[in-house]
């Protein structure tokens, strides 16, 4: 801990560490002292994932890093498989979980949550959008749309069709497929005018293929939040990653970072 606050004060006076995040940090008891170690399943880009040298990257990977910058900390990330996560943080072996964790109710009684982004879903189409699909809308009635079987799209997919056929509009034929990543084939062979998929999972088939596919319309069902994990109960660790995060939203980092992932607007939560 003294090493903590000795290179807290020492960045401090260097005008890097925010009041805020620096008083809230001072309370806290880090499993390495003078570093933030955090638990990371790096398989779910564009917020965690390997780059060809193995080498960690992605938003939640530089948001750690600021995070660690505003408590007056270095970063100590491990990467790990994610249902390992929450144990490993149970179990003392890291401070926190920053790993794009979605907050739900089970992993609420077991951890506690600071949320810092929302994501929903996104309306995909072939580059040039042959279909004239304008989103999550009546131009998706009489259209095929491909979605993951028993994922939550498909359960969009059908209340569009209802929506359509009660209108006494064309219905919609719902292709299902075992992945997100079949669903995608699809759209791109053309045996489906639109796929309907995750923010995070749309935006990386966009970067990953941006001549292929395209996003249309506004994100929808954005209720869904990710946050960082912290040992239940333990309020020190949770306040002072709260205030190194309004420190992190307040100097422009996280908007910055937003821009820099190709994420839309609509995953802010913060202002």
């Amino acid at each position: 801990m003294h090493h903590l606050l000795s290179a807290t004060a020492a960045l401090l006076l260097a005008g890097v560490v925010s009041t805020a995040a620096q008083a809230q940090t001072a309370t806290a008891s880090f499993v390495q002292p003078g570093k933030l170690t955090y638990g990371v399943a790096a398989t779910f880009a564009p917020f965690e994932f390997q780059g060809t040298d193995g080498s960690l990257k992605g938003f939640d990977i530089d948001l750690g890093e600021a995070l660690a910058a505003k408590m007056g900390a270095s970063v100590a990330p491990l990467n790990m498989e994610f249902k390992g996560l929450i144990p490993a943080l149970q179990g003392g072996r890291i401070d926190v979980i920053n790993s794009a964790m979605y907050i739900n109710e089970e992993r609420a009684k077991q951890v506690d949550f600071v949320p810092y982004l929302r994501v929903g879903n996104e309306v995909l189409v072939r580059k040039g959008n042959p279909a004239g699909i304008t989103g999550r809308d009546d131009s998706l009635c009489g259209k095929k749309v491909s979605v993951t079987l028993g994922g939550i799209q498909e359960t969009y997919a059908r209340e569009d069709n209802k929506r359509c056929t009660d209108a006494g509009r064309p219905a919609v034929t719902i292709l299902t497929f075992p992945t997100a990543q079949d669903s995608a084939l699809a759209l791109r062979q053309g045996r489906s005018d639109a796929h309907l998929d995750s923010t995070p999972g749309a935006v990386m088939l966009v970067q990953k293929v941006p001549d292929t596919f395209q996003i249309v319309g506004t994100s929808f069902n954005t209720d869904t939040q990710i946050g960082v994990a912290v040992r239940k109960g333990d309020a020190a660790m949770r306040q002072a990653i709260e205030a190194a995060l309004q420190a992190v939203v307040k100097d422009g980092t996280y908007q910055t970072l937003i821009k820099k992932y190709d994420l839309p607007q609509t995953v802010a939560l913060l202002k």
